[in-house]
């Protein structure tokens, strides 16, 4: 049985559902992330018919899947939002669903803090029919640098050794190799870097709070702040900013694509050999929120 670790799972579940009370302040990321996943859907020449989203949040990803006409299934590691959805409610990497049950997974901001990654990749994959499709969108290796600095000055202020508090983060290369690791046949992983621009250092936490990512590491990672850190923060966040008094904050959103494997399908292209990513041909350029 894979170790309860780097993420504490009851205070995952417990943040999640924290968040489902204030998630519409702060859910424009995810559903960034969702319409491009369904911008991708859509380029698919193939039909699907059952399909399972993983991390229903708002439902806004389940939602537009039914008007499609697919028969959907929600899940999230937050009973709040599992309820909300009609869903059930299981960790990524413990999923209940039999072999097969579905053409179609689809998941929205959640696989970048699962303990067991692999094993959550490859429960997807078996849950696919062959030659089903799975879309999912999480923040990348690059996300939040200011946030990272800031909390490298709060532990300088507070003279002791430095605590993890920025949760692990993945790129692109290493996605890649877990998705034909958990045996999806052509694999695809791209980029979308998106500047948000906060007012405060607190602006940015409240943002991250609402949409559940704030700490959930295991260990002293999550003891609070001294006021001589909390104030080190602060001014390590406003010391970016922009001559407007923003500081603007960096979410790196991966996108990854694989399919269930059938003896029908194209045989991928060489490693490297592409010359253009489909982020880059839906979206090219990163853009500002404020």
């Amino acid at each position: 049985m894979t170790a309860d670790k780097p993420f504490d799972r009851r205070i995952r579940r417990l943040r999640r559902d924290r968040a489902a009370r204030t998630f519409a302040n702060a859910d424009y990321l995810h559903r960034r992330a969702a319409h491009e996943l369904l911008e991708r859907l859509d380029l698919v020449k193939r039909d699907f018919t059952d399909a399972l989203v993983l991390g229903s949040a708002n439902g806004f990803a389940a939602e537009a899947l039914r008007e499609r006409g697919l028969s959907v299934v929600s899940a999230d590691a937050g009973s709040a939002f599992a309820r909300a959805s009609r869903g059930i409610q299981c960790d990524e990497d413990r999923l209940p669903f039999a072999e097969g049950a579905f053409d179609l997974v689809l998941s929205v901001g959640v696989l970048d803090s699962v303990n067991d990654l692999p094993g959550a990749l490859t429960l997807i994959r078996r849950a696919l029919r062959p030659d089903g499709l799975f879309l999912a969108a999480f923040a990348g290796a690059g996300s939040l640098p200011r946030l990272r600095s800031a909390m490298a000055a709060a532990e300088a202020a507070e003279g002791g050794a430095a605590a993890p508090r920025i949760h692990p983060q993945i790129d692109a290369r290493a996605a890649g190799d877990l998705l034909q690791r958990a045996g999806f046949a052509l694999p695809v992983v791209d980029r979308d870097t998106v500047a948000i621009r906060f007012s405060s250092f607190a602006g940015l936490i409240a943002d991250l709070r609402a949409m559940a990512g704030t700490n959930i590491l295991q260990g002293r990672s999550r003891r609070p702040l001294t006021r001589y850190g909390l104030a080190a923060a602060y001014a390590a966040f406003a010391s970016e900013a922009e001559p407007d008094g923003k500081t603007a904050e960096i979410f790196d959103i991966l996108y990854l694509i694989g399919w269930a494997p059938s003896p029908d399908q194209p045989r991928p292209a060489r490693r490297g050999s592409a010359t253009a990513s489909l982020a880059e041909a839906l979206n090219p350029g990163a853009r500002s929120i404020e």
